[in-house]
């Protein structure tokens, strides 16, 4: 299935936050789960803009277009929440927080597109700027490297075939990183997603919303949920319960992404309780709704934070 993960896809569910300013990457940096003190021009990040209790809100692929610009890229339908609730924040800060996805668009490359334009293969979160664009390496899927194209809308995509969005949102699913939507708004902790063991968080920088909260579940061992690629003969729902044979009464996971898998059936990433997941006999929707195989994760949960 690899094989058919290659090309360009639009992605017109994502848009884009621009942060501008000489406080952008402080200001940001005091409010999400990653560093953006030292993000230099090369690297992006994965971060989760996070509520006081450590739930999140959002997650973003992030990165500097400049010393003073900062572009983080989120699910289209939470943006104008999230920008309202960021822009709270600013107060005396020497920055400015706008949509910018009516400027700029964003597209998925996966296997050969990305050689074209960027001349090999690089490290996942790496970034190159091209002209007004710029390239962030994604986690590899299904054994295919992936990257994110963010440029001007009036610009054209990079060269490469047309890539499916549907066949590019099973990639996002078998990357097993997952991109936090509207319906999950205040559902999870980063842990409950693995973004610790992506590099979404990091434990050595200062305080942001729900430091706390991420810090006590990380080292004292509270993380009873984590996140789990799942196979269904049947179509799965974004924020869709998830049930244990074990407990037909309360629900004991959530489906948090979700797509049609080439051979056939969906593909998820799944949050559950880990003690379901170990148990097994696991259903969607409903305590006798599709059964869910629980694949595995293409990265290992980290333990050496």
């Amino acid at each position: 299935m690899s094989a058919m993960l290659q090309g360009v896809a639009p992605l017109e569910n994502l848009g884009v936050i621009r942060a501008e300013g000489e406080d952008a990457a402080k200001f940001l940096h005091g409010q999400l789960t990653h560093d953006f003190a030292l993000l230099d021009l090369a690297h992006a990040r994965l971060c989760a803009f996070l509520s006081a209790k450590g739930r999140m809100q959002a997650s973003f692929i992030g990165f500097k277009r400049s010393p003073t610009e900062v572009w983080l890229v989120c699910s289209r339908d939470l943006l104008a929440a999230t920008l309202k609730r960021l822009s709270m924040f600013v107060l005396r800060a020497k920055l400015r927080l706008s949509d910018a996805s009516a400027e700029l668009r964003v597209a998925g490359l996966a296997g050969d597109a990305i050689q074209s334009i960027a001349g090999g293969v690089q490290p996942m979160w790496a970034k190159a700027d091209l002209g007004p664009a710029s390239l962030v390496h994604l986690p590899a899927a299904a054994g295919q490297a992936r990257a994110l194209w963010v440029g001007p809308a009036n610009e054209p995509l990079p060269a490469g075939a047309a890539l499916d969005p549907a066949l590019w949102a099973w990639g996002e699913v078998q990357s097993g990183v997952a991109t936090l939507s509207a319906p999950l708004i205040d559902a999870f902790v980063p842990q409950m997603l693995n973004y610790e063991s992506v590099d979404g968080v990091s434990f050595k920088k200062g305080c942001y919303p729900g430091q706390e909260v991420v810090a006590r579940s990380q080292f004292r061992g509270a993380i009873k949920r984590r996140a789990y690629i799942a196979h269904a003969d049947a179509p799965l729902a974004v924020g869709a319960e998830v049930f244990s044979a074990q407990d037909a009464e309360q629900a004991c996971g959530t489906v948090v992404q979700a797509a049609a898998a080439p051979g056939g059936g969906w593909d998820a990433i799944v949050a559950l309780q880990i003690a379901a997941a170990e148990a097994g006999d696991l259903h969607a929707g409903a305590p006798a709704g599709p059964a869910l195989t629980l694949g595995t994760l293409p990265y290992p949960l980290r333990d050496d934070l």
